[in-house]
């Protein structure tokens, strides 16, 4: 396999007609990840500001954004669109280090975009006078600017949680076992629901990209309050990554060593002379194990939500 191309059988396509994901490269999954979090963002906040009466609530229009995203770029970058879902996927060992800063600053870049088309568009229109308000009332925060007063511990509890359960229904969703084409269902429905819990804590938060783009459109106070929005659905990230990497790792112990068939006999250790000798009737080296489970903890990025077929070697 050359670098960055999976060759297989069908001209390095799956059965579904889509390249396998190491078939991209670095810049093309990069900018999937950016336009994907513009998607996510200019969807979800545009909403929140703009359509407050329609009869979509904005939970529904993050977590449908994110579902639509996902089959959308998903198959070219993985679909993560969060910086927290990025480095939870890294830490369980599903996406390279290399990987991790590039999809973060994409991600950010394409969630300020979305808020800057929408702050031009509000400023055009002649009636909206204040403009940064609309932003206030859709960013995130603690204390006097959570909805329901909640003090920052607790709001600093819940979103690590609860990001922590998004990212385990990310990599869970799309681990090698799963039917990756419910994968982007399981996520955005799960994004909607906890977005929706965390409505009156914090307005929603989840995605430091989310956080970033309204906050600096907004004023002081939700800027000064934006690092709580970074530290704890990181930290949410990385009890999630943790959690999965022991699970692969345990995988790894249960398929490494397959139990010996009755009357098998083990090879005898090689002579003096490098030549190995086998006893009578003695049976061949069992072959590394192949197929899915071969795959189980592989340190690539997450895969095509359709690509059934094995992992690929490498990192990005």
């Amino acid at each position: 396999m050359s670098h960055g191309i999976h060759h297989s059988t069908d001209a390095g396509q799956d059965r579904t007609g889509a390249l396998p994901l190491r078939s991209y490269g670095p810049a093309a999954r990069t900018a999937a990840e950016a336009v994907g979090s513009f998607a996510v963002v200019l969807t979800g906040l545009g909403v929140t500001m703009l359509n407050t009466q329609s009869g979509v609530p904005p939970t529904l229009a993050f977590g449908f954004a994110l579902l639509a995203a996902m089959i959308a770029f998903g198959y070219i970058s993985g679909g993560h669109f969060n910086p927290a879902v990025t480095l939870g996927s890294a830490v369980a060992g599903r996406t390279g280090w290399g990987s991790v800063l590039p999809y973060i600053l994409a991600q950010l870049v394409g969630g300020l975009a979305a808020a800057g088309l929408l702050w031009l568009l509000l400023s055009a229109n002649s009636q909206l006078t204040d403009v940064n308000g609309l932003f206030a009332a859709a960013s995130n925060g603690f204390e006097e600017h959570s909805a329901a007063q909640f003090p920052l511990s607790s709001v600093f509890l819940a979103e690590a949680v609860c990001t922590a359960l998004l990212v385990a229904v990310f990599l869970g969703a799309t681990a090698g076992h799963a039917g990756r084409s419910t994968a982007p269902f399981a996520v955005g429905l799960t994004y909607a629901a906890l977005l929706t819990l965390l409505l009156p804590v914090t307005n929603g938060g989840l995605n430091p990209a989310r956080s970033t783009a309204s906050a600096l459109f907004t004023g002081d106070w939700a800027t000064a309050q934006l690092w709580l929005f970074f530290a704890a659905p990181l930290v949410g990230a990385i009890i999630a990554g943790l959690a999965f990497r022991s699970f692969d790792a345990a995988g790894r112990k249960s398929v490494s060593a397959p139990a010996a068939p009755v009357g098998a006999t083990t090879a005898a250790p090689s002579d003096s002379t490098g030549t190995d000798t086998v006893g009578t009737g003695a049976a061949a080296p069992a072959a590394p194990p192949a197929g899915p489970a071969a795959s189980i903890g592989s340190p690539d990025d997450a895969r095509s939500f359709f690509d059934k077929g094995p992992g690929t070697t490498g990192r990005g």
